[in-house]
């Protein structure tokens, strides 16, 4: 089954992370944990909304028309009010750019969210809006006539592995994706980690397909932990080190012996640099999420001492899968969400970092815009979606991309419950941040392979 392999590349793409140590086979020079602070220094951290979020909850037009049309489609008579939230309790923002589903600008986020309605309102958080998986721009009528789709739409596993790869459909022979678009970007970023053997790539969520490259390969651990082997037996370790080196004449083993070694170093490594790097005066939430982003603001913290120039983090959020119960599940989300991102930009405005650390999040889907017939009501699987962009370098305040128009069984449709075609695509969405990030023109398709099929390739949410 598709599903089954999709899911099985994104949970064993990196074998040791799963185990909560490092893995890296390529090895870009020689180790030295007191190696001098690159001479310019930049991190993307991703945060993952697993589930598919609601976006059409997320950012709502607070216009005569737009709200009013809202209102009416996301009522549904199962339950007092729907999906639908009410016109007083929405953070109000104002757009500087003008969206054609709107007459005045302004727009309302969500009521859990007013660390993140003050970060729009002072420039530092951005909205891509109706982004999705895209091989070419769509309209209704060539998704109708099944034009260029990606494979296998509304589908959790495949939504996901699109987003994390930027393959919208199976390789030529019916290969499999075996990279993701940040190991690809770190891999063409190499210059910037000169004279550091630990990975560009951190995971602090378990595995995930984005991190690895065709030469990078991420390092994992869990938020909170000490890096390295839970058994620091002296003599156990000495033995596992020998069997570790012992020449087996099996590939397979052979890599394996590698990637554990590696793995060991990394995580020696590491373990030394937070160690002396000190605590944050920053206040994180004490929630999961809290918890990545406060680990990703440590390790930052020590980044001369891994001698790192550039760096990608991946973070995420579950419970997003809403077909029920919407309401109370977002509002919950969404104040873990808002709360743990105003905490981590604090932190990175500590670490004199705020200019220097773009945060963005992605998510498998939106959802239907009509609500779905679970009780509690929620909503089903859709496509484009509404995505955040925030940090120092970000040109916030502002609205990119199209929204569409909120019409069931409109233009924008791909059916008649609210499944938006996206208008931006993946390739568009990861290509500006990795301009930002330092990767050259040249090297962006290898990285995003659709991304010549876009007239527009970059974005300007960043400078």
């Amino acid at each position: 089954m598709r599903h089954t392999r999709r899911e099985f590349v994104r949970r064993t793409c990196c074998t040791a992370a799963a185990l909560g140590v490092a893995s890296s086979f390529s090895r870009f020079g020689l180790v030295n944990a007191l190696a001098a602070a690159p001479a310019s220094y930049q991190a993307l951290a991703c945060i993952f909304l697993f589930g598919g979020n609601d976006a059409n909850n997320m950012l709502v037009p607070l216009d005569s028309i737009g709200y009013p049309n809202y209102l009416n489609i996301r009522k549904d008579a199962v339950s007092a009010g729907g999906l639908a939230i009410a016109e007083g309790s929405l953070l109000p923002i104002m757009s500087k750019t003008k969206q054609p589903v709107n007459t005045n600008n302004m727009f309302g986020m969500h009521p859990a969210m007013p660390e993140l309605q003050a970060l729009f309102n002072t420039g530092q958080v951005a909205f891509l809006a109706n982004v999705g998986s895209l091989i070419a721009p769509t309209t209704k009528a060539q998704y109708l006539a099944k034009t260029q789709l990606p494979s296998n739409l509304f589908s959790h596993a495949d939504q996901q592995a699109q987003w994390q790869t930027s393959e919208p459909n199976e390789l030529a022979g019916g290969g499999l994706t075996t990279s993701g678009w940040a190991g690809r970007m770190a891999d063409k970023v190499q210059t910037f980690n000169t004279g550091s053997t630990f990975p560009p790539v951190t995971s602090v969520a378990g595995t995930a397909i984005f991190c690895t490259g065709l030469q990078t390969q991420p390092y994992a651990m869990i938020p909170g932990s000490t890096p390295g082997l839970l058994d620091t037996n002296a003599s156990r370790l000495t033995g596992l080190n020998s069997l570790l080196t012992f020449d087996t004449g099996v590939s397979m083993i052979q890599s394996a012996s590698t990637i554990t070694s590696n793995a060991l170093t990394d995580s020696k490594t590491l373990s030394a640099a937070l160690a002396a790097g000190g605590p944050l005066a920053t206040t994180f939430p004490a929630t999961g999420l809290g918890s990545q982003l406060l680990q990703v603001a440590e390790i930052m913290k020590v980044r001369s001492s891994l001698g790192l120039g550039r760096q990608i983090f991946f973070c995420s959020l579950g419970g997003f899968d809403t077909h029920t119960n919407q309401i109370a599940t977002q509002q919950a989300l969404y104040t873990q969400l808002s709360q743990a991102m105003n905490a981590f930009n604090n932190a990175t405005i500590e670490l004199n970092l705020q200019q220097n650390v773009t945060t963005f999040t992605m998510s498998d889907f939106s959802r239907t815009f009509q609500p779905a017939s679970g009780v509690p009501i929620g909503s089903d699987h859709a496509w484009g979606s509404v995505q955040m962009i925030m940090g120092g370098a970000v040109a916030g305040g502002d609205i990119y991309g199209t929204l569409p128009t909120f019409t069931l069984g409109g233009p924008d449709d791909s059916g008649s419950n609210g499944r938006w075609i996206p208008t931006t695509s993946i390739d568009q969405y990861g290509a500006t941040l990795a301009t930002w990030f330092g990767v050259q023109a040249t090297d962006l398709p290898a990285i995003f392979p659709n991304l010549t099929n876009f007239t527009t390739q970059k974005l300007g949410f960043l400078g």
